[in-house]
């Protein structure tokens, strides 16, 4: 609507032009309007747009041209002097200005860590012009001068390919001052990739914990993470790795294990609850958190707690590697070969780690030997090859110098569990023992057990499987009085 008055406006004064002579007051053509406020003839022809109003008028020469009445123009700076204060930043800059804003860039992208935008800003704050006025005059002169770029990248988006060999060159230990000279990029520019490839890693990665109520406690970190746990030396600081060993060396993979220290019960629920609360701490920072716009500190201190985390881990899972040679060595017995055996069950004892609750008061021991042999009973096939001499020489020696403890020792939890089956029996009504035996696997030896779902149970029963549930919890609850905490945590481990 404004600009259809406008154009009316144009056209009847066109018809209507009255001498300039005529006019009790100052008329204005566009170049002296310009000139009086000190902003180019483009601005005036903006501000006609912004209700800065022009009618025609013939002036001396005879001719018809555009005109401003001073009291319009008044009028126009009154109800705009913001617009005015910046519209005069606009003012064309002579060479001698162009030069010192070159010449300011450039000392700017050399010893700063400044982005491009950032570098613009601060000239333009310093010589009094606005950002677009700086940016265009850098524009041009890069563009007249492609062979002296202002800044020390190119402009433009870096293409994913170099984006990721510059964040794999930076894990390699590259330095930024190299990067800097290979891509062609500013400090700032590759700081800004790595740090995005570094959440786009974070936000890819899985992250699960044990919660705990204890979490949520408004003292939780001091309490969980304030007190320093002496981690104690890997038994494999040598530069081996468990795993290896486990597969090449087995004679120095079970004498390197003499030595590694084992975790009592304290230590043990110490260690799974600062394990999970760092995690669980990870999750909380890395939420909401997007790859293009992050601190560079929030990434640092979700990559420290998942360090700590896995250091963590590292140290669980050493203090139960003799664990997984003990239960090991009970299958050899039938032809399954003993490193086969060791390296499968360090590969479950890592799982078991992750999926382990230590709030219900259990030892990761006796959790950790149901999660090994159920992954023997799956994964190991039933023809096998039967140990060598060496390394029947090497499961005698270890039978005999291993100590570990009572819950680990898989002959015991084997007597326990038909222990267990026999209180079922002797304490549950008919229905309430099928459904316990079936779903906790008690039907067959300890390697073979056979599971079945609720649902599997309730078609059985002809019953569904929500009450085959509430069955089950009644059931359980009746155990609770005739069994020890050890043979319940059996059954519901």
């Amino acid at each position: 609507l404004a600009e259809d008055l406008r154009i009316f406006i144009s056209k009847l004064s066109g018809r209507l032009a009255r001498p300039v002579t005529e006019q009790n007051q100052k008329v204005y053509t566009i170049e002296e309007l310009a000139a009086t406020l000190g902003v180019s003839t483009k601005t005036i022809h903006r501000w006609r747009k912004r209700d800065l109003i022009a009618r025609k008028f013939i002036f001396d020469n005879g001719k018809k041209r555009f005109g401003f009445l001073q009291s319009t123009v008044d009028k126009f700076l009154d109800a705009n002097p913001s617009l005015i204060a910046k519209a005069k930043t606009f003012t064309r800059l002579t060479d001698k200005e162009k030069q010192l804003i070159i010449k300011q860039a450039v000392t700017l992208a050399a010893k700063t860590t400044l982005s491009r935008y950032q570098i613009i800003n601060r000239i333009a704050d310093e010589i009094g012009k606005v950002h677009e006025t700086v940016r265009y005059t850098i524009a041009n002169y890069e563009k007249a001068n492609p062979d002296k770029p202002v800044f020390s990248k190119p402009a433009g988006i870096i293409s994913p390919a170099a984006a990721g060999e510059l964040y794999k060159l930076f894990k390699q230990g590259c330095d930024i001052e190299e990067l800097m000279s290979r891509f062609n990029r500013s400090k700032s520019s590759i700081y800004r990739i790595i740090n995005m490839r570094r959440a786009r890693a974070i936000l890819a990665r899985k992250i699960e914990f044990i919660a705990s109520d204890e979490f949520l406690e408004e003292d939780a970190g001091e309490k969980i993470l304030a007190k320093s746990i002496n981690l104690p030396l890997s038994t494999f600081s040598n530069g081996s790795e468990p795993f290896g060993l486990a597969g090449s060396s087995q004679p120095k993979y079970l004498q390197t294990l003499k030595g590694a220290a084992v975790l009592n019960r304290d230590s043990e629920v110490e260690l799974f609850r600062r394990y999970n609360y760092l995690k669980y701490l990870a999750c909380i920072t890395r939420a909401g958190m997007k790859p293009t716009r992050v601190l560079s500190s929030r990434l640092s201190k979700i990559e420290d707690y998942l360090a700590e985390a896995e250091t963590i881990k590292k140290m669980i899972i050493e203090a139960n590697l003799r664990l997984v040679v003990s239960i090991a060595s009970k299958h050899t017995v039938s032809g399954a070969n003993l490193p086969d055996l060791v390296s499968e069950g360090n590969f479950s004892l890592m799982r078991a780690v992750e999926k382990f609750d230590y709030t219900r008061g259990f030892r990761f021991a006796t959790y950790a030997t149901w999660a090994i042999a159920k992954d023997y009973a799956r994964k190991i096939p039933a023809e096998t090859a039967r140990p060598d001499r060496a390394t029947a020489a090497s499961l005698t020696n270890i039978q005999r110098d291993l100590r570990i403890t009572e819950a680990a020792d898989f002959a015991a939890i084997e007597r326990t569990r038909q222990s267990l089956v026999g209180v079922i029996k002797d304490n549950l009504n008919e229905r309430e023992q099928y459904i316990i035996l079936n779903h906790f696997g008690l039907i067959g030896s300890l390697i073979k057990k056979k599971k079945k779902t609720l649902k599997q149970i309730g078609d059985d029963l002809g019953i569904s499987k929500e009450r085959v549930r509430q069955i089950e919890l009644i059931a359980l609850q009746k155990l609770r009085h005739f069994l020890s905490i050890e043979e319940f945590e059996l059954l519901t481990g």
